[in-house]
């Protein structure tokens, strides 16, 4: 699969730092090749696929192996239930079985049925099929879509 989009974000300067707007969090945060991808994720997701900005959450802390870990972003569905679990990076970071491992590993707490991972550069959807198994898709569905099990 192709890349994200690069979208023009609102960028403001401000003692030294460069911060962008957060539409999920509503605060600004400092910019870093990680967030700069997670916030272009955000917008294709929402603009482009129609999930709903209120039904992402960002960063929240879980449990793994007694370590405390923190997802990237996960989208949920209608009735609060995990839909996808979502892994970025900097442009500069492969994507890797080893990166794909990393958030089938938090998707173990989190209990998503689809995965996405991207570096900006690269973009890898996976869906749960009904044996449990996982394939990796051609194309992110639509929000709609994915909630009507597709």
């Amino acid at each position: 699969m192709t890349g994200l989009p690069l979208y023009e974000l609102a960028i403001t300067e401000k003692e030294g730092k460069s911060w962008l707007w957060d539409p999920i969090r509503k605060r600004h945060l400092v910019l870093t090749p990680e967030e700069y991808v997670r916030q272009c994720l955000i917008r294709f997701l929402s603009e482009e696929k129609g999930f709903p900005l209120p039904l992402m959450s960002i960063e929240r802390g879980l449990t793994y192996n007694q370590l405390a870990k923190r997802y990237d972003l996960v989208a949920w569905d209608r009735e609060g239930k995990p839909l996808v679990a979502i892994e970025c990076k900097r442009p500069t970071v492969a994507l890797t079985d080893e990166t794909v491992r990393q958030l089938a590993t938090y998707n173990q707490k989190i209990g998503a049925t689809h995965l996405l991972i991207t570096n900006g550069k690269e973009l890898v959807f996976f869906g749960k099929k009904a044996d449990g198994t996982w394939a990796q898709r051609q194309e992110i569905p639509d929000f709609e879509s994915l909630v009507a099990g597709g």
